[in-house]
Parts: C-alpha cells; sequence; structure tokens
C-alpha cells in the first residue's frame, strides 16, 4: 500500500503540475468564456428561469426515449453535490491552505463555460441503445464528431477512464467518507456501514435508469436545502469572522506561509493544485461526466439544457462548497500539531458544525446523514455515467459484471485509508479529462454556431451541426 501510494502521488505531481491538467482545464474555462462571449453571466438569468420553470419532485414522465429536464439535472447535480463538497473542501483547505479555495472558485468560474459546451455537444450527438433508450456523452461525441480512428481510440480511452475514475474509483471515495462520518458520528464499524451501503446500492442499480432519476429528482432539493439552511445559520452566528475569512482565502492564494503560520507548508503550486483537482471532483466541469445525464433531457434545443449545466456548476461550487468552507473557516477549528492537522477528512467539517449552534452529538449526526445522502447520490449517479460507457464499449452483457464491481468497490472503499483513496480518484479523474477536452476544443466551432443560432432565434436542427 505505501508503494502504491507513492507510486500515485508520483503520478499526479506531474499530471496535475502546471503544465499539463491545471493549464488544459483553465485554458478551455478561458477559450471557452471568451469564445461564447461569458456565457456564464450573460445566459444565467435564463438559467434561473429554467432551473426554477421546470422544478417538480414527480416530474412529467419523459418515456423511455429519456428523462425531464428537471430529472437530467437533478441527477447531474446529485453525481456533483457529494463528497467533494464536504471531504473534498476540507481536504483542499489542509493540503493546500485557504488559497486553494480561491483556485476553486476561478476554476467553477471558467468551467461553467466548458460544461455549457460538453452539453451541447452532448445533445447534439446523442443516440439510442439497443432498447430504445436515449444515451449520449462523451464518448458519443468523441467518437462521432472526430470520426476516425482517432476518434475511436479517444473515445475508448474516455470510456475506460469513466469506468475506472467514477464507477470504481470515485465510489470508493464516496464510500470511505460515508463510513468515516458514521464510524465518527454513531461509533458504527466500517465493515457494518460498508456492507449496509453496498446493499442499498445493489438494489438501485438492479432497478435501473428510471429509479435512478426517480432518487435524484426527489433527494437532491431536499438535502441540499437542508445543508444550506443549517449551513448558513452557523455563519451568520460568525458573521464577525467573515470578513476575515474572505482576506485569509485571498492573501493565502498568493502568500500560503500566511495561512496557520504556515503550518500545512503549502505553496502557490500546491494551493493550486488541490483547489483545482479537489474543484474538479467536486463541479466535474470539463470531466466529461455530467454531460451523460444532460444528454437524454428531452428539450427543444440544445442550450436550453446546456444553461442548466451553467446552474449546476454554480451551485455546486458557489452555494454547497463554499458553506462547508465558509463554517471550518469561520469556526476556528482548525489546527495543527507538528505540521499535521488534529481534523482531517469528514471530521474536521463535523468538528466546525459542532463548534457553534448544533453540539458535538448534533452537529456530528448532522455531517454524517447530510454526508450519507449527498455521498450516495453521487454513488447513484456515477454509477449511471460508468453504465453509459460499459453499454458503449460492450453493450447490455457487460453491465452485470460491472454492477457486481461496483459494489465491490464500494464495499472495498469503505474499509480504506482516506489519502490513497483520494489520490487515486485525483489520478483517475484526470485521465478522463485529457480525451474530453481534446475533443470539445476540436469541435468548439459547432459549439459557438450553436449559440449563434440560438441567440439569432434560429430553428433547431441537428443535421445542421454534425459533419
Amino acid at each position: 500500500m505505501d508503494f502504491l501510494d507513492s507510486l500515485v502521488k508520483n503520478i499526479n505531481s506531474y499530471l496535475w503540475g502546471p503544465y499539463v491538467l491545471i493549464a488544459l482545464l483553465c485554458g478551455t474555462g478561458i477559450y471557452f468564456t471568451i469564445r461564447l462571449k461569458f456565457v456564464q453571466l450573460f445566459k444565467f438569468k435564463i438559467a434561473v428561469r429554467r432551473l426554477f420553470g421546470s422544478f417538480s419532485l414527480h416530474g412529467d414522465a419523459a418515456g423511455k426515449e429519456g428523462m425531464t429536464s428537471f430529472q437530467a439535472v437533478a441527477t447531474s447535480i446529485a453525481a456533483q453535490v457529494g463528497t467533494g463538497n464536504l471531504v473534498g473542501a476540507s481536504t483542499a483547505l489542509i493540503m493546500g491552505g485557504p488559497g486553494a479555495i480561491f483556485w476553486m472558485w476561478i476554476a467553477a468560474f471558467f468551467g461553467m463555460a466548458t460544461n455549457f459546451a460538453e452539453i451541447c455537444l452532448a445533445q447534439i450527438y446523442k443516440t439510442k441503445d439497443d432498447s430504445g433508450h436515449t444515451i449520449g456523452g462523451p464518448a458519443f461525441y468523441i467518437s462521432r464528431g472526430l470520426g476516425g480512428k482517432l476518434g475511436k481510440f479517444l473515445a475508448g480511452f474516455f470510456a475506460i477512464a469513466i469506468i475506472l475514475a467514477l464507477g470504481f474509483m470515485g465510489n470508493m471515495v464516496q464510500a470511505n467518507s460515508i463510513t468515516d462520518g458514521f464510524e465518527s458520528a454513531f461509533g458504527v464499524s466500517k465493515y457494518f456501514s460498508g456492507a449496509i451501503l453496498s446493499l442499498i446500492c445493489t438494489i438501485v442499480f438492479i432497478g435501473g435508469v428510471k429509479r435512478i432519476t426517480r432518487v435524484a429528482e426527489k433527494v437532491v432539493p431536499i438535502m441540499a436545502i437542508c445543508y444550506v439552511i443549517v449551513g448558513v445559520a452557523i455563519i451568520v452566528s460568525n458573521v464577525s469572522e467573515i470578513s476575515s475569512v474572505f482576506s485569509l482565502i485571498f492573501e493565502s492564494a498568493f502568500n500560503p506561509s500566511a495561512a496557520w503560520g504556515g503550518a500545512t507548508g503549502a505553496t502557490i503550486s500546491s494551493a493550486m493544485r488541490y483547489g483545482i483537482a479537489r474543484g474538479l471532483f467536486s463541479n466535474e466541469a470539463g470531466m466529461g461526466s455530467t454531460p451523460h445525464s444532460h444528454a437524454t433531457a428531452k428539450v427543444k434545443h440544445p442550450v436550453e439544457q446546456a444553461v442548466l449545466g451553467v446552474m449546476s456548476v454554480f451551485i455546486d461550487t458557489f452555494v454547497v462548497l463554499n458553506i462547508t468552507v465558509f463554517v471550518i473557516l469561520s469556526s476556528g477549528v482548525v489546527e495543527f500539531v507538528d505540521g499535521k492537522s488534529v481534523y482531517i477528512g469528514i471530521t474536521l467539517v463535523q468538528e466546525a458544525f459542532s463548534s457553534h449552534l448544533l453540539g458535538h452529538t448534533l452537529g456530528y449526526a448532522f455531517i454524517a446523514i447530510c454526508l450519507f445522502f449527498f455521498a450516495f447520490t453521487t454513488i447513484v449517479g456515477w454509477y449511471y455515467f460508468g453504465e453509459i460507457n460499459v453499454r458503449y464499449l460492450f453493450g447490455k452483457k457487460g453491465i452485470i459484471f460491472f454492477q457486481i464491481c461496483v459494489v465491490f468497490f464500494v464495499f472495498y472503499g469503505s474499509l480504506q485509508k482516506v489519502d490513497l483513496v483520494w489520490e487515486l480518484a485525483d489520478m483517475f479523474n484526470g485521465l478522463m479529462v485529457l480525451p474530453n477536452l481534446i475533443a470539445v476544443l476540436i469541435l468548439s466551432p459547432i459549439v459557438v454556431k450553436l449559440l449563434k443560432d440560438y441567440d439569432d432565434k434560429k430553428e433547431y436542427n441537428k443535421d445542421n451541426y454534425i459533419k
């Protein structure tokens, strides 16, 4: 395990260095922000209107052809709002210092434009499987959009990477955080909670896509609202600290040693690395995961669904994740002894929520329960994204084997060390990004034309955009 941990960290130090993924993610986001004329700002009002206009806990049935627009965005947010918003935020703070949060914000702002582009392409290149279900995502727009051997190779590489990154490694992270939270809050054995979680996952997976969408559209709004309400109440109780929190984040982004007496040993490079990596794990903009659910939405024009991608990144990072960050930093619970944080992972979040209003027992229990719903819906969403790519590679015959593997990794991840699980997730997430963003950049003229035609109120015809 020590050898594996060292190997993965060495790979990540290169992959997440300033010249590979950080440059690619930020560069792509800046490129689309400029080419799409700051779509994340000027289409934000439309995004809000579409989100709340389609809001429903029951949703009009979309038939087997796909999901309703709200079911699609709910499934997307269910996958995005998970462990990354709690544990990811806390690990970014400890490993990269408070300055990491600044780089999370920067990456998320530009990532909104990238996510917009991904969803447009997913809508244009979506298709139907053998059962008549609408499916889509990067593997489809890479293979059909690029064509030839390059398209086929990159699509296959992406499909394998997302199966490993989300279906296996990513779900290990989610399960690990759930069992950590229940152990610290209730003293429940990781073996027991891991076994129960695996059983619940099995039941939902067997129920298929429709059960996944029903879970997402009902659980996502409720869990997010509860977490935000309690988090805001704690922040308000610490309102005198908010200006100091902002100052700490901005100062630490460019002078990491200013934070906590330099106890973290963070540098600007590590602040960027952990901020952008954990931000990617949280909002998934550029990773190519959420377009799978958005592709299935029944809308008149792809832009109508793409603006909801802007909203999902906003809700994930600038609402839910920021709640976690400001509760932790305003509560004053971050402590270091001999250069190591006293609290790590989910226990840091639990301690922060326990320090004000809730008290120790209730605070730990509240976060454990919230994390269960956050992480469980992410497991469900990521399973769904992985299943689509299993279908792309192997057809129906690979699904049963994939389900067994996911359940195994959920249980196995429940028992592992936090650091190793996160490093593995960072590595495989990064490998997903490479083929996805290469294709999105090559196909960018299609996205630009699509948005222009939408603004000019031209009638949408898919054949006008597919080569």
